[in-house]
């Protein structure tokens, strides 16, 4: 039992994925009960295997890494790399284990069994529920692959599995079109950065000869690479091309306002601790490539920065309580990205475990607003909520406060590591982030107190029917504001007398090129005045930020609209979101629809210059064209090779009897066999 966990690490994503294949082949046929005790059961084994695995590579000395190699996947051979070394590609169906995938790991199986439970009450009177959970388990098959994959291709197979499971699960309900639109147009955008994602993997390749985690820092070292090399710079832009599309930065940001329209676990689920941070983790793992690059940091930096600032701006005005949570995931995603750029790898992975607890909350707790609400997400239709949901509201009263930086909080923790690292870097992108700090405090109290304080603006058919959430969700949003709570003093400062033991645990997968980019991604070993002024800016401004909200809100009535009056101009661009869609819309999709209209318009315009017998020719030998091609070449082949097999498999017939389910129960059969042969070697 030394190293079981550590040497069986692949079935922590397999778990999940068995029962997922059990919902999409049978689970129509299964009650309730057993596919929440299936689904949200498969889950939380994996949670297990995975604290087992973390803990057995704790007891690991030297830099705590473990891969267990299935078998060779891609062996493409020997070749010459750009750089003139001789390389041999080889894509493993591999996991790895350390520190970096250890946290990942924890955040997504943990947070995820959370959200399952969740899910078993606020889906418990939907349509689908083997569906949904099918969906969600096969969603965490594919999260625990990218997190857990050794080398840039297994991963990028679980960076399209989160893919396609955001399209399924955003589009659930798929018989309301604005939800079927924001499943198409997240699986658009996200195409537009997977090709960045895959140019990068192929220079990658190309440039180092491997593609696997742990051979790319040997890798660099023996090609002498110098910091800023152009081709350095190239792969790791190309690398965050896809990491923008994954987790929503600018440009590519458009497609998760719009995720709202699925199921509020859902929301959860992809913007808390699962597909919206696969970026971020993306850019940490190639931690070794990016510093190489100057000018790859600072583009993610001020990328970053800008997106925060931008989605906490759009975040100020709306009105739909999950749309201000999915702005506030852009910007404070922003954040992880403008640690990533500052060289703070390590402020960016801890902000991404803090964000996984209290947005997870969040999220979660407007949940059960909107159960309460029968239905209502318009944050000017609620107000007074708070004794008649007292356990949403004060666990979302600890999120808010969690988020909005407050120590001893966790947000608080991860949030200051990041400007105090941004501000050691560049004083204009710690303003921006100082300023963001202050716009999150303002316009999440904003929709704290549009919620739960106030006179009740609640429909009066509505508000007969207020009710706290059944205990499978309120028990959830409990552990979430614990975790909200304390789940940042693992981070605690070396400057409020901590020891920083989250730092230290990730030092062994952050690569020291030397110099002061290696420099900038370490904490410095003593405190200083600045420090604690730091720390006092940021507290101060989200005490700003809470006192205005309170001031607007709630002391003076009314304020909100007069302001919103008096500054229309900048309401309503902030309201309509910069116009972005409407740009999108004009720039690509209906130009993509009028290149579409003018071609057919150019085929009808030749079969009309034609003439009716000319064009009725046309149509009569395109026709018996096609019904020959039809009847000979592609029936005839398929025919062909149909007698054929039928005259081979005789015996095989024997044992068939035409049902799928029952291929499926043989197939579901081998797979368990397989595991026990592997559990029992």
């Amino acid at each position: 039992m030394q190293s079981y966990f550590l040497d069986h690490i692949w079935l922590i994503p397999l778990f999940p994925l068995a029962t997922a294949a059990i919902m999409l082949l049978l689970g129509r046929r299964l009650p309730h009960s057993t596919v929440s005790a299936l689904c949200v059961g498969s889950v939380f084994v994996s949670f297990v295997f995975s604290a087992g695995a973390v803990w057995q590579l704790t007891q690991l000395a030297g830099e705590r890494v473990h891969q267990v190699v299935l078998y060779e996947w891609v062996p493409a051979g020997a070749f010459h790399t750009t750089a003139g070394t001789l390389g041999n590609f080889v894509a493993d169906l591999g996991f790895l284990l350390d520190p970096l995938s250890a946290v990942m790991i924890l955040v997504v199986t943990g947070v995820g069994f959370l959200i399952h439970v969740y899910s078993i009450g606020y889906m418990g009177h939907e349509g689908g529920y083997y569906r949904f959970f099918g969906y969600l388990n096969l969603f965490m098959f594919s999260m625990l692959v990218l997190v857990l994959a050794n080398n840039m291709l297994l991963m990028f197979v679980g960076w399209e599995g989160v893919g396609l499971c955001s399209y399924l699960l955003i589009g659930f309900y798929f018989l309301k079109k604005s939800a079927a639109d924001a499943g198409k147009k997240a699986f658009i955008v996200n195409r537009v950065g997977d090709t960045g994602f895959l140019l990068g993997m192929f220079l990658t390749a190309a440039t180092l000869g491997t593609i696997k985690f742990t051979e790319i820092l040997p890798a660099i070292q023996a090609g002498h690479f110098e910091i800023g090399a152009p081709v350095m710079t190239a792969i790791a832009l190309l690398l965050f091309v896809g990491a923008t599309g994954k987790s929503a930065q600018i440009p590519l940001y458009v497609w998760l306002p719009d995720a709202m329209e699925g199921p509020t676990p859902v929301s959860a689920l992809i913007h808390a601790a699962t597909m919206v941070t696969a970026g971020v983790y993306m850019v940490t793992r190639s931690n070794a490539i990016f510093q190489l690059s100057p000018v790859a940091m600072e583009t993610v930096a001020v990328i970053g920065a800008v997106t925060a600032i931008f989605a906490a701006s759009m975040g100020l005005v709306q009105n739909d309580i999950k749309r201000v949570l999915a702005y506030s995931t852009i910007s404070q995603l922003g954040y992880m990205f403008l640690a990533c750029g500052v060289g703070a790898f390590v402020g960016g992975i801890f902000h991404l475990m803090t964000h996984a607890f209290f947005k997870a909350l969040l999220f979660l707790g407007s949940g059960s607003v909107i159960h309460a609400m029968s239905g209502e997400q318009d944050m000017r239709k609620m107000g007074g909520l708070w004794s008649k949901i007292p356990t949403t509201a004060k666990t979302m009263l600890a999120g808010t406060l969690a988020i909005a930086g407050i120590p001893p909080l966790a947000g608080f923790f991860s949030k200051d590591e990041i400007l105090g690292k941004t501000f050691e870097h560049s004083r204009a992108l710690w303003l921006v982030g100082f300023i963001t700090a202050g716009m999150t405090a303002f316009y999440m109290f904003r929709l704290v107190n549009m919620t739960f304080f106030g006179k009740s603006r609640v429909d009066h058919d509505v508000e007969h029917h207020i009710h706290e959430s059944p205990r499978s969700m309120t028990g959830v949003l409990v552990i979430l504001a614990v975790l909200s709570i304390i789940g940042g003093w693992i981070g605690w400062p070396v400057a409020l007398g901590g020891g920083n033991r989250f730092e230290h645990f990730l030092e062994p997968v952050i690569a020291k090129h030397g110099g002061e980019v290696a420099e900038t991604a370490s904490m410095a070993a003593h405190a200083s005045a600045a420090e604690y002024l730091l720390m006092l800016a940021s507290v101060g401004v989200a005490a700003l930020g809470i006192w205005l909200a309170y001031v607007i809100y709630l002391k003076r009535e009314g304020a909100a609209e007069r302001m919103a009056a008096s500054w229309s101009g900048v309401h309503n661009l902030l309201y309509h979101k910069y116009y972005m869609d409407e740009i999108y819309d004009a720039l690509f999709v209906n130009r993509t629809k009028d290149l579409a209209t003018t071609l057919g318009a150019f085929d009808r315009t030749v079969i009309d210059g034609m003439g009716v017998d000319g064009s009725a020719w046309l149509t009569r030998f395109v026709s018996r064209v096609s019904i020959w091609w039809d009847t000979w070449i592609v029936d005839g082949l398929v025919n062909l090779s149909g007698r054929i097999v039928w005259i081979f498999s005789f015996p095989v017939r024997l044992v068939q009897n035409g049902l799928v389910q029952s291929y499926a129960l043989v197939i579901v059969a081998g797979v368990l066999l397989i595991f026990g042969y592997y559990l029992t070697r």
